[in-house]
């Protein structure tokens, strides 16, 4: 039977009128009392469309896409080519409705989103992005996710980690090589001759930040052990916005560590990165070469062109697509690994034969 409203509002020791407006948003509730009732959410299990969610396998032809942020190219052709290969193919496929959903990255956000995306019964959800590594925000996800596929809505989690979610669920996680790409790209510095490589990483406690900096350090020791700690100065995390690439390598700067490239947590950061250097007067590759990650289309119109790695965007797009609609069979294990290729340009080359020039 399904959960009541007036079940959470005793759970969690308010009125159903709180209840009802914790649930909806947009009005003012106490931080302590808000926190109760969505504890009582999860705790029950409630879904505010709880007549619809007691008819059985009853779900709709919306599927829900959720991205960090829209206007983010990374995101914009990710989710672009999602809902272009959810249109019929022409042999009896209904057609999809796409609901983007815009979390910011914030984990809150997230769950908020699938709670509605369950009550509205959505036909399946892509959440898209890096995951926030922490417990309480991964095991609240699981429930969630394991909740929605239970009911029959296809979950695919789309350039993630996968979740601990039973192996019989409709659940399917399509992974990025971010490990690999970053590691083929620090080998390519370092085969150019680099050594004082600096890093500028994306926010802590993300996966796909997690995953890149792993592979850059990989490849640092293996080829001298020595190198890792001694490029770990040079480590800076930040957004995954140009200003944040800007900022950074104004710290950088400022720091005096010489360093002779700079490798970047995306391609956007890697402009504010250019940017940085030329306004303290930097050549690029001269001086400094400068390379970032996923290969987004403004990279080739970069002066110079920027060596990136490419991950697929558009593949991943259509095959999160496949799998949500149930055109492609899960895959064994349920994991897909998308390869990424390192796209050499013309911001990278030796370094100086002065050595490091900042």
């Amino acid at each position: 039977m399904a959960v009541t409203l007036a079940e959470v509002a005793a759970h969690a020791g308010v009125s159903p009128a709180t209840v009802s407006r914790v649930l909806n948003g947009g009005y003012p509730v106490a931080g302590g009392t808000r926190t109760r009732v969505e504890q009582a959410v999860e705790e029950l299990g409630y879904v505010a469309n709880g007549p619809a969610r007691a008819l059985a396998a009853a779900t709709s032809d919306l599927v829900g896409v959720l991205v960090h942020d829209v206007a983010d190219s990374f995101f914009g052709i990710l989710a672009g080519s999602l809902q272009g290969a959810l249109a019929p193919t022409g042999h009896g496929d209904p057609r999809r409705l796409a609901v983007v959903c815009n979390t910011e990255g914030a984990p809150a956000a997230e769950l908020a989103y699938l709670t509605l995306l369950e009550g509205q019964r959505a036909g399946g959800v892509v959440l898209t992005g890096g995951a926030v590594e922490e417990p309480g925000h991964t095991g609240a996800l699981t429930a969630r996710v394991t909740r929605m596929a239970a009911s029959g809505a296809p979950v695919v989690l789309c350039g993630r980690p996968p979740l601990p979610v039973p192996a019989a669920l409709p659940v399917a996680t399509v992974m990025f090589d971010d490990r690999g790409g970053a590691f083929r790209l620090a080998e390519h510095l370092l085969a150019l001759g680099h050594r004082r490589i600096a890093y500028v990483a994306g926010p802590p406690g993300l996966s796909t930040t997690r995953e890149r900096l792993a592979g850059h350090r990989e490849a640092l020791g293996l080829h001298d052990p020595a190198l890792p700690e001694a490029c770990e100065p040079l480590t800076v995390h930040a957004g995954f916005e140009r200003s944040a690439g800007y900022d950074a390598t104004r710290e950088l700067l400022r720091r005096g560590a010489p360093f002779t490239a700079v490798a970047a947590a995306n391609d956007t950061v890697a402009t504010g990165v250019a940017a940085a250097l030329r306004e303290a007067g930097l050549r690029i590759p001269g001086d400094v070469s400068v390379a970032g990650f996923d290969d987004l289309p403004v990279c080739v119109d970069t002066a110079p062109a920027l060596t990136t790695v490419r991950v697929p965007l558009r593949e991943a797009g259509v095959l999160a697509a496949q799998l949500v609609t149930g055109r492609k069979p899960l895959p064994p294990g349920g994991i897909t690994t998308l390869p990424t290729e390192l796209m050499v340009r013309g911001s990278t080359a030796p370094p100086p034969a002065g050595g490091s020039r900042p």
